[in-house]
């Protein structure tokens, strides 16, 4: 049975970090970008980063941030990957020399060409954002225009909740799901029942798909 990989993006709490290593989440998103309302301190990044167990993967999510920002953000927190949002290059993203995922802005019509510039990147996190602008809002995009034959892993984020998980794994099938605001009680505080919902409806589905 396929297995559907699940990141917790926009935490800023440990305790909501450690209730979704306990559900057995896959990645962690901390977002250290001072553009979202999300972000959080490199210091307190690092902490939640140390309460975490071997095995699940830290991810670092940034957006057009200055070099020097980034650097010393790496050094504080060390994840084991990050994640671009803005319009930084590929140079710009592998000047760091860590693997990185880079996110494709949907409400736009430059999906491919975005993929075209990153193609040293990991993986895709197809967004509902419009380039040059954030995640998290909540809002859902066209999942029919996520471009076929990608070649890296599909992560599909973007208003994603209890109430469409399912019928986002039998389209789409991705990779994995990435979810931020359909699993908080406020901005960047997360919600145990939805969290653990959200888990159980995503391990339901790809029980559907077998």
């Amino acid at each position: 049975m396929h297995r559907t990989r699940i990141k917790f993006c926009g935490i800023t709490r440990a305790e909501d970090a450690l209730a979704a290593v306990a559900l057995g989440v896959d990645a962690i998103g901390l977002v250290l970008t001072r553009k979202s309302p999300r972000s959080i301190a490199p210091l307190q990044a690092r902490e939640i980063r140390r309460t975490l167990p071997p095995f699940v993967t830290t991810v670092a999510l940034l957006m057009d941030d200055e070099p020097g920002f980034i650097a010393d953000a790496i050094a504080t927190v060390q994840p084991d990957l990050l994640q671009f949002h803005g319009r930084e290059t590929q140079d710009e993203c592998l000047r760091f020399e860590m693997p990185y995922l880079k996110a494709i802005a949907m409400n736009g019509d430059n999906a491919p060409a975005q993929m075209h510039e990153h193609t040293a990147a990991v993986g895709f996190v197809f967004d509902a954002h419009a380039p040059g602008g954030q995640g998290g809002s909540g809002r859902v995009f066209d999942w029919s225009r996520i471009p076929r034959d990608l070649m890296r892993p599909l992560i599909l984020a973007g208003g994603l909740n209890l109430a469409n998980v399912a019928e986002a794994i039998a389209t789409v099938a991705p990779y994995a799901m990435d979810v931020s605001s359909g699993i908080e009680a406020a901005p960047g505080i997360k919600d145990a029942a939805r969290m653990r919902a959200f888990v159980d409806a995503v391990r339901a589905a790809d029980a559907a798909r077998g």
